[in-house]
C-alpha cells in the first residue's frame, strides 16, 4: 500500500545550518528507500508564496496567487512510499521524522488501498 509522509515547516522560519544537515539526511534516506524499492517519489516544495490556487468557476478557470491559508506551518515536502503494511509505513515515517528533526504526517492513499465506503 502507498503512503504519503508529509513534512511541514513554519513559513517564517529562517534556513540554518541545521536545515542543511537535515536536507543531507533526507537525501541519504531518499537514496536508501530508492535502493530498497520502497520509494515511489520524493520532493521538496517551493514556498507557499509561490503557490497558486487553480479552480474552475462557472466554466472559467480562475488562478489566484499565493500565499494562501492562515496556517503557520505549510507543507514543505513529501515522500510517497510503498510499504508492506501500516506498521512498516509508521516506521518509515519515523525515519523521515528523525531526519527532519520534527513531526511528520502519515496518510495512506485511497487508490492503492481501495476506496473506503466512508469516502464514497
Amino acid at each position: 500500500m502507498k503512503y504519503v509522509v508529509m513534512i511541514f515547516r513554519s513559513v517564517d522560519r529562517v534556513w540554518t545550518a541545521d536545515d542543511d544537515a537535515a536536507l543531507a539526511r533526507l537525501i541519504r534516506l531518499e537514496q536508501e528507500l530508492a535502493e530498497s524499492g520502497e520509494l515511489v517519489s520524493s520532493e521538496g516544495l517551493r514556498p507557499p508564496a509561490e503557490g497558486r490556487i487553480v479552480q474552475v468557476r462557472d466554466g472559467q478557470q480562475v488562478v489566484t496567487d499565493g500565499p494562501f491559508g492562515e496556517a503557520k506551518e505549510q507543507l514543505a515536502g513529501f515522500y510517497l512510499v510503498d510499504a508492506r503494511d501500516d506498521e512498516h509505513a509508521q516506521a518509515l515515517a519515523g525515519r523521515v521524522s528523525a531526519a527532519v528533526g520534527d513531526r511528520v504526517e502519515l496518510r495512506g492513499t485511497v487508490i492503492s488501498s481501495g476506496m473506503p465506503d466512508e469516502l464514497r
